[in-house]
């Protein structure tokens, strides 16, 4: 990118310093349901469940999302407190429900992604 392009309309560059927070900044529990919106929404376009779903369809990336994702949850529950772990309780259960659905051969019982540590999902 040139310099020109860079610079703001004004045509001074930004104070990129000013804009970000440095990451020392960031309260843990911030950090961490951050990740977890992320591997969410991850996981969801993988299940095929965004605009165009089936285009970006492919569980196997989704099994691996949504079983990072339990590990996240189950392992950081206790440290973020019930309030901000139960949405992403709730939305884990989600992302395992729609992965039973989605699947041509669902998984046993306790078998599918993430079930190790929040053990068997039913609807």
């Amino acid at each position: 990118m040139s310099d020109a392009a860079a610079a703001g309309p004004s045509g001074h560059n930004p104070d990129f310093d000013s804009m970000t927070r440095d990451i020392a900044d960031v309260p843990a529990v911030e950090v961490i349901t951050t990740v977890a919106v992320h591997l969410m929404s991850s996981a969801a376009v993988n299940l095929g469940l965004a605009e165009e779903g089936e285009q970006h369809k492919d569980l196997d990336e989704a099994r691996k999302l949504i079983q990072a994702l339990a590990g996240l949850v189950t392992a950081a529950a206790t440290e973020i407190g019930s309030y901000h772990a139960a949405p992403l309780r709730d939305g884990l259960k989600s992302l395992q429900l729609a992965f039973r659905e989605a699947s041509v051969v669902p998984d046993e019982p306790g078998q599918g992604p993430g079930e190790k540590y929040t053990g068997p999902v039913h609807g």
